[in-house]
């Protein structure tokens, strides 16, 4: 009963079934993992080339996948990770505030995102040298922007 209460509350607010769609998405969820894995790639990959946020913001948000935003975290981070210059560092930073800023990430997806590249970094680091210092580096940028919190910042493994 007190669940039926709370979703009759949440879907007679102004702009409430934006809401609902927004935290648990309307239909991308009948697409197969590998596809959206695939789409996601692709979407940061485009994003990289153009430098456009609000169209990565849009690209993302049409998946209505937002139990599935994780994998764009974790894809973005191994990016940056495997990434020799700056450019990569800094667009992907600027992605992910302002997917943060937009409220289209949530702090569960940011966090589940990280973690998964926190859980993996001894194998990314075989293939990448010294990617344990550049995801130091990046955790702090990301927690001095306001986009992790400080448990999840000091979660960071290190060498």
């Amino acid at each position: 009963r007190a669940a039926l209460d709370r979703a009759t509350v949440l879907l007679s607010m102004t702009k409430g079934g934006k809401r609902i769609d927004n935290v648990w998405g309307s239909g991308g969820g009948q697409q197969s993992v590998k596809h959206l894995v695939k789409e996601i790639d692709m979407l940061l990959k485009e994003y990289l080339l153009s430098g456009d946020v609000l169209e990565a913001e849009r690209c993302l948000q049409e998946l209505e996948v937002p139990h599935f935003h994780h994998e764009l975290v974790y894809e973005a981070v191994v990016m940056v990770l495997e990434s020799t210059g700056e450019k990569t560092f800094k667009m992907i930073l600027d992605l992910l505030k302002s997917l943060w800023k937009s409220s289209v990430i949530t702090m569960d997806q940011m966090e589940r995102g990280y973690e998964r590249v926190y859980s993996e970094i001894p194998d990314i680091n075989l293939d990448v040298p010294h990617s344990y210092s550049v995801l130091e580096r990046f955790v702090e940028e990301c927690f001095q922007a306001g986009i992790i919190s400080k448990p999840l910042r000091d979660l960071c493994p290190s060498r």
